[in-house]
Parts: C-alpha cells; sequence; structure tokens
C-alpha cells in the first residue's frame, strides 16, 4: 500500500516542508526519485533510501505477466519460474484457461489435456483414442502397437491380455486358446 506524506507544514522561512518517518524536504524536494515529479499529498512508495510515486515504482519493480508484459496487481500463476496473468495461462492450442486445471506441457509450452492427447499422445491400435496416461492410465505396448488396458482384449473372446499370455495374427491379438482355434 502507498504511503502518504504528512501535510505540509510551513518552515520557517516561508517555504512549505515535507515530513515522512522524521526526515524533511521542501516541499519540491519531495520527489519521485525517477520522473523528479513532486510527490505533494499524491501517494508515493518507499524503496531502501529513495522515493518514488506509484506510477513510477510500478514501471521499474511491479510483476509482468511473461504472456502480455502487463502487470499483476492481484493472484497470478507461476510456470516454469515465469508470472502468468491466470487469464493469460492458457492451452498453448486452444487457449482453453489452464490456471487449477490439470495440463501438461512439451517444449516448455503449456497444453490442456485433451489437446495435448490430440497433438502428441500414441493412439491406441484397438480405439484409435490418445494414450494419454493422465490420470494414471496404464497402457500396453509391443512392436510399435500401443492398446489402453481396457482396449488390450482378445480379438475373438474379447476376453482381457492384461498381464496374459497371447499371439498375434496380423494385426489382431488373441488369447492362446482362440489362437489355437484358429490355426485347427
Amino acid at each position: 500500500m502507498p504511503d502518504l506524506p504528512t501535510d505540509p507544514a510551513q518552515a520557517g522561512d516561508g517555504t512549505k516542508k515535507m515530513e515522512y518517518k522524521t526526515r524533511q524536504w521542501h516541499e519540491k524536494c519531495f520527489a519521485c526519485c525517477v520522473c523528479q515529479t513532486p510527490i505533494g499529498t499524491k501517494s508515493f512508495i518507499p524503496r531502501e533510501q529513495e522515493i518514488y510515486c506509484t506510477g513510477c515504482y510500478e514501471e521499474k519493480f511491479a510483476t509482468r505477466c511473461i504472456k502480455c508484459d502487463k502487470i499483476i496487481t492481484t493472484g497470478g500463476v507461476t510456470y516454469k519460474q515465469q508470472p502468468w496473468h491466470r487469464e493469460c495461462f492458457t492451452c498453448t492450442n486452444c487457449n482453453t484457461s489452464l490456471a487449477g486445471q490439470r495440463f501438461t506441457s512439451r517444449d516448455e509450452k503449456p497444453y490442456c489435456a485433451d489437446c495435448f492427447g490430440e497433438l502428441f499422445a500414441k493412439r491406441c491400435t484397438a480405439c484409435s483414442k490418445p494414450i494419454t496416461g493422465i490420470g494414471g492410465t496404464r497402457f500396453i505396448s509391443f512392436e510399435d502397437r500401443h492398446w489402453h488396458n481396457d482396449c488390450f482384449i482378445c480379438a475373438s473372446c474379447s476376453n482381457s491380455l492384461v498381464g496374459k499370455g497371447f499371439i498375434t495374427d496380423g494385426s489382431d491379438i488373441l488369447c492362446p486358446e482362440c489362437a489355437k482355434q484358429r490355426l485347427m
């Protein structure tokens, strides 16, 4: 919160003086150290031994959003040690807000789970949907093919093959019993 100087008082020589924390200035000398504008009775911000008008202080020291370069006055989000306005922290692909949402990144850029899955994730051989791993989704990989755990089933009897032996027959995966029946 900016400080306010005490009201100007008459100095002995007829000029006004300003007082702040036991220090005294001539009224015209009590000015912003950057723009030299006299503070008068306006708000100011002290920093170390310097006095700043609110505008110069914000310009010099305020936290700025990495995306829009405007000052962050309340709240904000930190991502990759960089400050963002909550409304500026969005998915690189669809611009959906990511503040408070689950997201992931690629090449140092944030993506919502849906966009990341559509753009970068492996695809399930059975259902063609992305395998994102978000939320602990398990999957199986075999010879450049991938399946969600729930999609890793026998092409004939539809029994789960997770943790069991299986046989490949072209693009199909089969349990050993169904594979024997196909060969007969």
